[in-house]
């Protein structure tokens, strides 16, 4: 018999959502193990982190792939434009976690049959310019009909091996970090998603803020070429789906059982946020850790080299690395509790 046995409750993927469906195509298709002059070692466990690695000598090609749905990714206020622009930051922003200069990138599109050209074209703006800001170039793609926009890239960067960065690599005793502030894409959406008159008390200059970290994302891809090349990280991914979500991945890439600690106190967490929180009567804490769409970077740091990194780069130290193989965090109140990694999730 070929295939995973899965328990009988459990017929559909929904049942078992995005994460895990990944990690089930992967134990599929890692056994028996492919082999190829272009996958070394770490090419093979780059298969489950963001972006995949192919051995071309010195350096490795990095490729990835993003896919944006209307109805899922893009509201009904990002405009064409804004929807150009992000198909490419997503995708960028695996790059940036890898540490990986950008080359190009490949978009496919589905297109519903009434599109307006004005529309068509005011994507392709969007695309070209998000490739002009991160210096590389739309190279390719494909077109075909579909009843619902979907817009689907595949990147291209190149990272020297002995630089890359990766989801595993994390040791107790490491500084865990942020390259940003956290929760301003998920005050944004609150906005968007609640009638900017609930907010009518808010600064005008404060609601653009926040709507403009949401509809109009930046990945860190400078960023993380510094990192990368600080030799200073152990370990890194960018925050899409919601920093616990991340931070359980960090922990599963690990073959050592490791933890993380959170300072409550030391999250970069600005005021707008808890105050659009307040408004949406939503938790603050939970929009920062959960909601994602940040796509800042987290990673972990060598103890002894983080004050110097930190005097080259915007960084925020938001706890450290233990043995526990748990999330905890240490309130205000100084109370420790154990956290559950979570975020968002596709499918489920």
């Amino acid at each position: 018999m070929t295939g995973l046995m899965m328990p009988s409750n459990i017929d559909k993927i929904s049942d078992l959502g995005e994460k895990k469906l990944i990690k089930r195509l992967l134990s599929k298709s890692q056994n028996p193990q492919i082999k190829s002059l272009f996958l070394d070692e770490l090419s093979i466990k780059s298969f489950s982190d963001d972006a995949a690695l192919i051995d071309i000598g010195k350096n490795y090609l990095v490729t990835c792939s993003d896919m944006l749905m209307a109805y899922t990714h893009f509201p009904d206020e990002m405009s064409p434009y804004q929807i150009g622009q992000k198909v490419v930051t997503v995708n960028v922003s695996d790059l940036a976690a890898m540490g990986a200069g950008a080359i190009g990138i490949l978009i496919s599109m589905g297109l519903p049959r009434n599109m307006k050209l004005l529309e068509f074209d005011q994507i392709i703006d969007g695309i070209l310019d998000a490739c002009k800001k991160y210096n590389m170039s739309l190279i390719g793609g494909d077109t075909n009909e579909s009843k619902e926009l979907t817009l689907c890239g595949t990147c291209l960067g190149i990272v020297k091996k002995e630089v890359v960065m990766m989801k595993h690599g994390a040791q107790v005793g490491d500084v865990l970090a942020v390259t940003g502030p956290l929760g301003l894409a998920a005050a944004g959406f609150k906005v968007l998603i609640n009638g900017s008159h609930k907010f009518n008390n808010l600064d005008i200059g404060t609601k653009d803020l926040v709507i403009k970290h949401a509809l109009e994302p930046e990945a860190k891809l400078d960023t993380g070429v510094i990192l990368a090349n600080s030799g200073s990280v152990t370990s890194a991914t960018d925050i899409t789906d919601g920093l616990l979500s991340e931070l359980g991945e960090m922990m599963d890439a690990c073959k050592d059982d490791i933890g993380i600690v959170l300072n409550q106190e030391d999250l970069p967490i600005p005021k707008v946020v808890f105050d659009i929180a307040h408004i949406s009567s939503d938790n603050p804490i939970e929009m920062a850790l959960t909601y994602g769409e940040d796509f800042e970077l987290v990673l972990t740091v060598k103890p002894d080299q983080f004050e110097d990194l930190k005097s080259r780069i915007n960084l925020h130290k938001i706890g450290f690395v233990d043995s526990s193989a748990k999330i905890k965090m240490i309130d205000k109140e100084g109370n420790t509790n154990i956290i559950t990694p979570k975020g968002y999730d596709h499918l489920k």
